[in-house]
C-alpha cells in the first residue's frame, strides 16, 4: 500500500533535541504534526515510526526518541500528496525550518500546535482541501 501520513506528536515539556545534521533545536511543549509519505510500504513505515526499536535515520527519528505519537492520520493512494498537505498545514501555523524536507522544496514537514485537537482538525482540513479521503491508523 502506498500513501501519505501525518503523525500527531506530543512533546510533554520544553526541550532541546539534537536532530541529526540539523543540530540542536528547541521544541516547545505541545503537539507537532509531521507530514510524511511511503510510496512503497505505508503500513510498515507507520509501524516503524510507532516502534521504539529503530536506527536513527530520518529527522523524525530523533524527535520520536524524545516524544510520543498520539495519533496517525493517513491516506492510501498512488498520488504523493505529502507536499500539498504540508503546504496547507504550514499556512496555518509555524514550521520547524528544514525539518523532514530534504528531498523536496518545502520549508518544513513539521508543524507546531499548542493543542492536540487543533492539530488533528488542521490535518483533517488539509486532507479536505485536496479532496483526498483519510483515516486514523489503529493497531
Amino acid at each position: 500500500m502506498k500513501g501519505c501520513y501525518c503523525l500527531i506528536i506530543n512533546v510533554d515539556s520544553k526541550k532541546t533535541i539534537k536532530i541529526g545534521k540539523l543540530g540542536k533545536i528547541q521544541f516547545e511543549k505541545g503537539y507537532y504534526i509531521y507530514v510524511g509519505s511511503a510510496m512503497n510500504s505505508l503500513m510498515a513505515r507507520i509501524k516503524r515510526h510507532l516502534s521504539d526499536e529503530k536506527k536513527l535515520h530520518w529527522h523524525i527519528d530523533y524527535l520520536l526518541k524524545n516524544a510520543e505519537i498520539t495519533d496517525v492520520i493517513y491516506n492510501s493512494s498512488t498520488k504523493k500528496v505529502e507536499c500539498e498537505l504540508s503546504e496547507f498545514i504550514g499556512s496555518k501555523t509555524t514550521g520547524i525550518t528544514d525539518f523532514g524536507c530534504t528531498d523536496c522544496d518545502c520549508k518544513s514537514h513539521l508543524y507546531y500546535f499548542k493543542n492536540r485537537n487543533k492539530a488533528i482538525h488542521c490535518v483533517l482540513n488539509a486532507y479536505d482541501s485536496i479532496d483526498i479521503p483519510c483515516e486514523f491508523f489503529k493497531e
